[in-house]
């Protein structure tokens, strides 16, 4: 047990409290949330809760644990192992009798005797970060925006984005990744033409596609908060009563909680005991859920503890001893990021529902984890980020 005794000490010494600090806040109100969320089902009812508040007590211990880790030293010695697990990991849901379906994502394995399911894809985006962030670097030293390194960043992110889309068909998950691409690649150095150059494929390829595909579920997701935006009213019905049937809840539910909100385990809606009232109300929704019993002041403490977070990683990005553990702390940061605005801006219809919780908020014993591992690995870069008398020297 000295390894453990060693690991408390030095991250009490030179961990990353204020980090820590704000991870615990952020998860404890999302677990208040969740616990008011759950409250109207007649079975099981506290199975989510105990199931939220174990995974962010081993989330605080992995922050522990890995915040004495040179990650480093760890990803210089390890990258095969990592590009070897981030595929065969998120391949295990294909394995029969561990893959768990829901929502017509094969996306969940479950293992026996665990109390909780575990997403693939959310585990691996911990790695894929470490391991992109190493491709980055090594590409750096050849000239990253040279069309060889351009396209070894391509294939990189094309190969794993790929095989969660065919084993899991998990579209929401495929965006994070390719977003993080895109992110880390621009932190990096990849030169602005590319991502030009890129986006206009990318119309090209959307408008000769779009046609096959636009009576499908994804496309008419899409669909139905373009026309709501848009204010199409020749489909009015299936905003509010088809495809867009969850939004149209989730926005009814915030605009209703007002300014103070309806009081908390009081929200008509979150209290109901009809799962089309919020139909993901622990979940996707859980933002919905802050501001029908909240108000727009519980949707502002979510916020302001979200961005308190991104700006503490990009903080330690900012003093970090390397180039290679800045990239890892920018690349978290950007994670929770984007995954932050597309699930507000799916409650609030401005985005289409894509099935990505709200970091640290969201009911989900693995995301919770994630997360917590993530930051884990954000406070071992401040413990050894560049001493005060170098700090100007920190974008070398």
């Amino acid at each position: 047990m000295s390894w453990l005794k060693d690991s408390l000490h030095d991250f009490w010494e030179r961990g990353d409290k204020l980090l820590l600090a704000l991870c615990l806040c952020a998860s404890l109100f999302g677990l208040a949330l969740i616990y008011s969320a759950t409250r109207y089902l007649t079975v099981n009812r506290n199975r989510s809760v105990i199931i939220q508040a174990i995974g962010i007590l081993l989330g605080a211990v992995i922050y522990i644990l890995i915040s004495s880790v040179d990650m480093e030293l760890f990803v210089e010695r390890s990258w095969k192992l990592l590009l070897l697990f981030n595929i065969a990991f998120n391949l295990l849901v294909r394995v029969p009798g561990l893959g768990v379906s829901r929502g017509g994502n094969l996306s969940w394995i479950r293992f026996p005797g665990l109390p909780m399911d575990i997403q693939p894809a959310e585990i691996v985006k911990l790695s894929f970060i470490l391991l992109f962030a190493y491709q980055c670097t090594k590409l750096q030293k050849r000239g990253i925006s040279k069309p060889g390194s351009v396209l070894m960043l391509l294939l990189h992110t094309g190969l794993i984005a790929g095989v969660i889309a065919v084993a899991t068909k998990d579209f929401g998950m495929v965006l994070v990744y390719l977003f993080l691409f895109v992110a880390m690649s621009w932190m990096a150095g990849v030169s602005l033409g590319w991502f030009a150059l890129g986006g206009g494929v990318g119309v090209v390829a959307l408008a000769y596609i779009w046609p096959h595909v636009s009576d499908t579920y994804l496309a008419e997701r899409i669909m139905v908060v373009v026309d709501h935006i848009t204010g199409n009213q020749a489909t009015l019905y299936a905003q509010t009563q088809g495809r867009g049937w969850q939004q149209t809840r989730s926005i009814l539910a915030i605009g209703s909680g007002g300014f103070w909100g309806q009081g908390y385990m009081k929200g008509i809606q979150t209290q109901s005991p009809y799962e089309t009232s919020l139909n993901a109300r622990s979940t996707d929704e859980i933002f919905a859920v802050c501001g029908e019993e909240l108000g727009l002041i519980g949707c502002l403490v979510i916020i302001i503890l979200l961005a308190a977070i991104i700006i503490r990683c990009i903080w330690v990005a900012r003093h970090a001893s390397s180039p290679l553990t800045a990239l890892i702390s920018s690349g978290y940061a950007a994670m929770l990021l984007f995954q932050s605005v597309l699930n507000i801006g799916m409650c609030l219809y401005l985005l289409p529902i894509v099935g990505l919780t709200l970091p640290f908020f969201s009911y989900g014993g693995s995301s919770i984890i994630t997360m917590f591992a993530a930051m884990g690995v954000v406070s071992s870069i401040k413990t050894r980020s560049l001493p005060s008398w170098l700090k100007d020297r920190s974008h070398i």
